[in-house]
């Protein structure tokens, strides 16, 4: 089910729709905007969000790192680099490249040993294909590496020789900074101001409004709609198949 945001109130709501609406794609009709869509990845195209906790656990409990694993869930869909750096100053422990180099490592490693368990969500492909199938342009944007990435973008049937895939390996800064988004559109060759960012997390939303792009927020991740509202979520949908079913209603049409 669909479900509007309430947040058009907020400080940040001009901006962004001034962003959208003022800065247009244009096609062959000077009236329209041509949207473009840009995905998250986990949590948003395939259901490995757990996958990723457990999988960050498991590496932290190996280091000595002891953490419940709400802590790490809410931090999964920012920068892996920012996201330990954030529970090594939490926990006390000093940030090293070596430190961080193991840490990265052996998730990846647990990660993979379970990417078996890791499925499309619901809608996910179809969402895709149909968007393919009408021309509207689209790209992924995760702020995973390509060793856990790949697994999951073959699942979807993604080809990255065919289809734009930013991965983390590709920026400087992931999320919450915008340069994944960024990238992606300027692979599209589409003006970020004309696309949509389709995210889980608040970390997704807040590196929207940063590049101002219009930000969809999924419940597909575990984060709540008030959330993903608060972080700048223009509309939230339940997951890909519920955004599939009300696709006109983001511009989703050629």
């Amino acid at each position: 089910m669909a479900k509007l945001s309430t947040n058009m109130s907020h400080s940040f709501a001009g901006p962004v729709f001034q962003a959208f609406f003022g800065t247009a794609n244009l096609t062959g009709n000077p009236m329209h905007i041509q949207t473009s869509f840009l995905f998250d990845l986990d949590g948003t195209l395939v259901d490995s969000v757990y996958q990723h906790v457990l999988a960050w656990m498991e590496a932290l409990d190996a280091e000595g790192v002891e953490l419940s694993v709400w802590r790490i869930h809410r931090k999964i869909g920012m920068s892996g680099g920012l996201f330990v750096d954030q529970f090594l100053r939490e926990t006390g422990l000093t940030p090293t490249p070596e430190l961080l180099n193991r840490l990265r490592e052996r998730h990846a490693a647990a990660y993979n040993r379970n990417v078996h368990m890791v499925k499309p969500l619901p809608g996910s492909r179809e969402l895709l294909a149909a968007l393919s199938e009408a021309g509207i342009p689209w790209a992924i944007a995760t702020s995973g590496r390509i060793e856990t990435a790949k697994p999951n973008l073959d699942a979807l049937g993604v080809d990255t020789a065919k289809n734009v895939v930013i991965t983390r390996d590709m920026v400087q800064y992931a999320k919450p900074d915008p340069d994944l988004f960024l990238t992606a559109a300027e692979r599209l060759g589409v003006p970020i101001d004309s696309c949509i960012v389709v995210g889980d997390s608040i970390w997704d939303m807040l590196a929207a409004l940063r590049c101002r792009a219009l930000g969809v927020g999924l419940l597909s991740g575990g984060y709540g709609q008030d959330e993903l509202e608060r972080s700048g979520a223009m509309r939230v949908y339940e997951d890909p198949k519920d955004l599939l079913k009300h696709l006109d209603e983001v511009g989703g049409r050629r």
